[in-house]
C-alpha cells in the first residue's frame, strides 16, 4: 500500500520576509532563501571569517568610494530566493539601499569551506540565473579562487557560466567591473 505523496512547502521571498518581520528566527539564526528553500549557513570558523575580512578589504581597495561591498547580506534574485552572499559589490552608497535590498551584483563572493558543495552547484546557478556577470568561490578547502563569469541559460532551462577559471595562490585577477585593478589570489586567502 502506498502513502500519501510528500509534498515540500517551497516559501517565496514575500513569505520569508514576513517570517522574519513576525520574529520567527532568531537574532542567532542565521538563514537564507535559496529556490524556495530556507537553508541554514553553518557557524563560521576562524578561517573563514578572515578570508571574509580580507576579501572585503581588497574589493574596497579595487572597486574605490563608488561601490558598496556588502558582508553578508540580503541580495533579491527572484520571487523565490534572498541569500545572503559572503560579500556582494554593489553600485552607489548604503544610502541607495535604504528601501529595498539591492536585485544585482558587479561581483557576488562565496567564501567556501564546508559548503563548497552549495556553493558550486545552487548558488553559482542562482547567480547565473540572476544575470550576476562574475561570481567568484574563495576556496578555503583548496587553497585557490573559483571564478565564473558569463552567465547564461542552457536549452534544459537551468543557468550556468560560459567561462570558469581555477586560479592559485601564484595567479592574480582582475574583476570585470574593475578590469584595470589586479589582486593576487594569496591576498583573499587567510
Amino acid at each position: 500500500m502506498a502513502g500519501p505523496a510528500v509534498q515540500i512547502k517551497r516559501w517565496t521571498r514575500r513569505e520569508y520576509d514576513r517570517m522574519a518581520e513576525a520574529g520567527i528566527f532568531c537574532q542567532d539564526d542565521r538563514v537564507q532563501l535559496v529556490d524556495g528553500d530556507i537553508i541554514t549557513m553553518t557557524p563560521q570558523n576562524s578561517p573563514h571569517a578572515a578570508a571574509i575580512g580580507t576579501t572585503q578589504r581588497v574589493l574596497e581597495r579595487l572597486f574605490g568610494a563608488n561601490v558598496w561591498v556588502r558582508v553578508q547580506m540580503p541580495l533579491i534574485i527572484d520571487p523565490d530566493s534572498e541569500p545572503e552572499p559572503d560579500l556582494v559589490v554593489v553600485p552607489g552608497a548604503p544610502h541607495d539601499y535604504r528601501d529595498e535590498h539591492p536585485r544585482s551584483a558587479l561581483l557576488v563572493v562565496e567564501v567556501s569551506d564546508s559548503t563548497i558543495a552549495l556553493d558550486r552547484d545552487r548558488k553559482r546557478a542562482l547567480y547565473a540565473r540572476a544575470g550576476i556577470r562574475e561570481y567568484w568561490i574563495v576556496n578555503l578547502a583548496e587553497r585557490c579562487l573559483e571564478v565564473y563569469r558569463e552567465p547564461v541559460a542552457s536549452p534544459d532551462q537551468t543557468s550556468l557560466y560560459r567561462s570558469s577559471r581555477r586560479l592559485t595562490p601564484s595567479d592574480s585577477i582582475a574583476p570585470l567591473a574593475a578590469a584595470t585593478a589586479t589582486v593576487a589570489v594569496a591576498d583573499l586567502l587567510p
